[in-house]
């Protein structure tokens, strides 16, 4: 998996590798290089004492090592552009991928390790890149080179070359087979610990309702640890390669210049050609340690390109259809026909056999005990999920034949939940509608009862929102929210139980304001409370997935006997709204 997605991503930027290959060439050709000069300074200049020499060959040295410098600065400069280019490309269709998936897709993956996979396990890939384009060519240009070289001044002690080389390659074999499941294991561990922080940061509020500060410290602090121990591991493994590096480069030292002291007693090898022989030991042994870096690297690369790779893979079970139908031919209208909806592997069907229809400028509410199905039904509206059996058709369309851009843009969903960008009351407003105005942004919030709390923040609708909206009240984030979908000016309103933090007064006033305001807009209310609905036009009793009582609210009360235990348990006995 790792090699097909960095040629994917690389590619298109394969100038930029081959500058970094014909670069990093001239670096390694001028690296190469210097030890032979030094040689000839020490053999013919310093051994003769021709100053003169030694000045001019010098400065030549002088030449090639800036010219080895500036290569080298060059092909790092376009390693690492190439990676970052690779990096951004990634996450952009990581970022596009996770955005398509269904509410499936999303738990199957778990929030925490999406966001794992789109900035850490990214991260290792780019780094692979980026070291892979420079280390990865110089270590074989370094290597091989070097041992050329090296056997041209004295093929007599190539045998302690060989020796070291093995050495370093066992011992490197050794580290990377132990290291490759820690590398998987602290990825998996780098997901628990985002997974636990997100719940805490999340959930910061119920943690201390329930002083359970303490209790999730110590949670925290075992996921913490975990991943504490892993890395420990892997970095003590890592450590160990460069001491066991040093001490066989300086025992190869040591060889050469013990047994190249008696080729140059004997007058078989001069000094200079020895001093340069140990520099080219060196950079040989340099260029496998490098090789051997990358070999770690690749693991822990090809473990994130997985995982990558698994996201990428996946497909949306809200696929879109090949000839997406873009034109509706009616307007505000939703029609259950037999639906029928179940989780993967699940026993039971949350729905089964929903059928109604809501006409233009409708409303339609939603009733029912605490499991019964009211938010999947509503999350089959705008497509959140597919239904598994019969179907669904939003505005005279099939929703799995509509175009989802045009079909979302007809939707307004207010949440169960309402969620609130960081940014101002304007920018969370016109998160539907970018072109909406001043004004419109104001009606809107008239119409949900926010004008007066919204005119009251420092600076109105420019007033700072916090990510999430943790700087209003649940009622004030229900309002911006249910403002933002009349922003959106939809022809289908879906509220999911979006009134249960307004006080009864306040939630009057805005569903008449809706109901005024909105006249042609189509409104599929899910609501606990029995008075929200009550002057609904159809109302839908679902209970254990199925529809039981389907009315008014006077036919309901006659007909349904779920429905007038519901109205009774808050209302009280015999009732009537």
């Amino acid at each position: 998996m790792l090699g097909k997605l960095l040629i994917r991503y690389l590619r298109p930027y394969r100038w930029l590798l081959l500058g970094v290959l014909v670069f990093q060439l001239l670096s390694a050709l001028a690296s190469l290089y210097l030890p032979r000069l030094n040689a000839d300074i020490i053999d013919d200049g310093v051994a003769k004492g021709d100053t003169a020499f030694i000045w001019s060959t010098g400065m030549f040295m002088l030449a090639i090592s800036l010219a080895q410098i500036t290569a080298a600065i060059i092909a790092t400069y376009f390693a690492a552009k190439a990676a970052m280019k690779l990096g951004r490309d990634i996450r952009n269709d990581v970022y596009d991928k996770v955005s398509a998936f269904s509410e499936r897709e999303v738990s199957q993956f778990g929030p925490g390790s999406l966001i794992t996979r789109n900035t850490n396990d990214v991260q290792q890939v780019q780094m692979l890149a980026m070291t892979g384009a420079t280390m990865l060519v110089s270590a074989p240009l370094l290597a091989i080179g070097g041992i050329y070289f090296a056997l041209q001044e004295d093929v007599g002690l190539s045998w302690l070359i060989w020796t070291s080389v093995i050495t370093i390659l066992v011992v490197a074999g050794i580290v990377i087979t132990r290291m490759v499941p820690l590398f998987r294991s602290y990825q998996k561990r780098l997901d628990a610990v985002n997974r636990i922080l997100r719940e805490q940061l999340t959930g910061i509020r119920v943690v201390r309702a329930f002083v359970r500060e303490r209790i999730e410290e110590q949670r925290f602090r075992g996921a913490n640890t975990d991943i504490m121990d892993v890395g420990r591991r892997v970095g003590t493994l890592f450590i160990t390669l460069f001491p066991l590096f040093m001490l066989v480069l300086n025992v190869t030292v040591v060889g050469v210049i013990w047994f190249g002291a008696f080729e140059v007693d004997d007058g078989s090898v001069e000094i200079g050609t020895l001093f340069a022989f140990m520099q080219y030991v060196g950079i040989i042994l340099g260029g496998v340690l490098m090789a051997a870096f990358m070999t770690i690297m690749i693991p822990r690369a090809a473990v994130s390109a997985e995982r990558i790779g698994e996201v990428l893979a996946s497909e949306s079970t809200l696929a879109r259809p090949a000839t997406p139908i873009a034109e509706f031919p009616e307007v505000g209208t939703v029609e259950f026909d037999d639906v029928a909806f179940a989780y993967p592997g699940a026993e039971h069907p949350v729905l089964e056999g929903i059928s109604f229809r809501a006409g233009r400028g409708e409303t339609v509410a939603i009733v029912g005990s605490t499991g019964a199905g009211k938010t999947t039904l509503v999350s089959l509206i705008p497509r959140l999920f597919d239904a598994t059996g019969g179907s669904l058709r939003v505005n005279g369309v099939d929703v799995r034949e509509a175009d989802l851009d045009r079909l979302w843009k007809t939707i307004g969903l207010v949440p169960q939940r309402p969620f609130l960008f960081a940014g101002t009351v304007a920018s969370n407003l016109r998160f539907g509608r970018e072109e909406a105005t001043d004004a419109e942004l104001w009606h809107a919030l008239e119409v949900a009862q926010g004008r007066d709390f919204v005119a009251d923040m420092e600076g109105g609708l420019n007033a700072r929102i916090a990510q999430g909206g943790t700087n209003v009240s649940g009622g004030q984030r229900q309002r911006l929210a249910i403002a933002r979908a009349i922003v959106h000016q939809p022809d289908i309103l879906v509220f999911d139980d979006s009134f249960s933090a307004l006080d009864l007064t306040t939630d009057a006033r805005l569903r008449q304001a809706l109901w005024r305001e909105l006249p042609e807009v189509t409104k599929i209310v899910v609501a606990q409370r029995v008075s929200t609905i009550t002057d609904a036009d159809r109302i839908i009793v679902l209970d254990d997935g199925g529809i039981v009582g389907l009315g008014t609210h006077e036919e309901l009360l006659e007909t349904s006997s779920t429905y007038r235990e519901i109205v009774e348990s808050q209302l009280g006995v015999g009732a009537q709204a």
